[in-house]
Parts: structure tokens; sequence; C-alpha cells
């Protein structure tokens, strides 16, 4: 396995510190004298490169989790009280789940029955919805559309209908459907670029980039990051533990 380019000066280095036993004083090396150590240290220990890899890769993934947290915590009034993010549930409810999804992801398909067993189980949760159209062009148009659908009160019947049809969301299946639940189209379109559109899904990106979320569905809930789909056994646990620390 080849190490990255960018992991190549520290892995050359560490390689040097784990596997040289007598080396010269730091200042009196050259460039080509490390890079000769180096290789000599890997041709005779080459499983050193792997272990330097893990040091490395451990330290970036400690980066990122903190990184993740103080995102949570700068951020948790957007997160979970964003005026422009819709909102189902109990708004009052003492535990908010937010969910970042996209309508052409199977997995976030799969989830909406979790999801909605959760909130007929427990009626003091709030979800906030995030779209994070991240698959296709038309997962960004039904995610426009859903979002402008907001001006025309029928948010939560796009939402339901765009994750229900069982096909792939394009402008073609968005508009079909819009017509179906009585949206004006027209003024759809118009709503679909407008600020606050725009806004949700830049804010989307951001948060979803700072938590770390490589995929949907993805969840906050609480002080937990919850990658990926998950069943509403797990989804309830998750709930009760943040009620009971709150």
């Amino acid at each position: 396995m080849r190490a990255p380019t960018s992991l190549l000066l520290p892995v050359l280095s560490l390689s040097i510190a784990l596997a040289a036993p007598i080396a010269a004083p730091a200042q009196e090396l050259t460039e080509d004298a490390i890079k000769q150590l180096a290789l000599e240290a890997i041709l005779e220990n080459p499983e050193i490169v792997m272990e330097a890899v893990a040091i490395l890769q451990a330290r970036d993934a400690a980066a990122a989790e903190a990184q993740a947290e103080a995102t949570l915590s700068e951020n948790r009034a957007i997160l979970e009280n964003d005026p422009n993010a819709p909102v189902i549930g109990n708004p009052e409810g003492s535990v908010t789940v937010v969910e970042f999804f996209d309508y052409n992801c199977g997995f976030c398909r799969r989830a909406g029955p979790e999801i909605e067993a959760l909130l007929a189980n427990d009626t003091d949760v709030r979800l906030v919805y995030r779209e994070w159209p991240i698959l296709s062009e038309g997962s960004v148009f039904g995610a426009r559309a859903a979002l402008a659908a907001r001006e025309q009160g029928k948010y939560a019947q796009m939402h339901e209908a765009l994750m229900t049809s069982g096909a792939r969301v394009d402008e073609t299946t968005v508009m079909q459907i819009a017509v179906e639940l009585g949206l004006d189209a027209e003024k759809l379109r118009i709503d679909m670029e407008s600020d606050a559109v725009n806004e949700h899904l830049a804010t989307s990106r951001q948060l979803a980039d700072s938590l770390g979320f490589t995929g949907t569905p993805s969840f906050v809930i609480g002080e937990t990051r919850v990658p990926g789909f998950v069943e509403v056994d797990r989804l309830q646990a998750i709930v009760d533990e943040t009620r009971s620390d709150g």
C-alpha cells in the first residue's frame, strides 16, 4: 500500500525515528541524507510505513472529532432552532432530532418509517429537517422544490411525496408531484430560487461538512452524531439518553 503524498514527509521522519538506532545530529543531516536513511529503514522494516500512516490517520481522526464537537457546541442554536429549517413533531419537544437527508438516498427513504415510528412513540420529540442534496442534480431540484413548497403551505406533503414516490427524484417527477398536490407550478419555480432556499442549502452543507458527515442520512441528537441509517429502537435510546442528560 502506498502512503498518500501528503503523508510522505511525516512518514519519512517517523520511519527514521522508529527504525534508525543511531543517527547523526539533526542539524548535520541534509535532505538527501534523511531520504537515504528513511529508505534504508523502510527497506529493512517495511511494516513501519503502515505504523507511521496509522499514527497520522489517528491524529487526523482525533482532529476531525474535535472539530465536530466544536461545531456542535458553537452551532447548537442554528442546528436546533434555525427559523429557516422545517420542523415537525412536537415544536415544544424537550429533545430535538436533526436529520440531514437527500431525496434520492435509498437509506433516507428507509429511515422515513423509523422516524415516523419515533415521533408516534415519543410525543416529546421535535424533528428538524436539513435538506442536504448531495447525490445528483435531481436531488438539488427536489430539495429546492420542497423548501419552496413552504410558501404554499405544503412542505410536509411535498417531503412525504418525494420520499415515498418510489421513483428517482428529478425535475420531471418533482413537477408531476407538485401538480398532484395542487401547487402553483409557476410560483414554485420562482420560489425555488429564493434567498431562503439558497441559505438553507448553504447552511446544511456547511454544518454537515463541519460535523464530519460524508453521506445521508445523518442525524444529530443532543451531543450525539449518528451517521447512516439507524432503526427506531436505537433512535429512541439516544433520545432517552439525551433527555436524561439534559
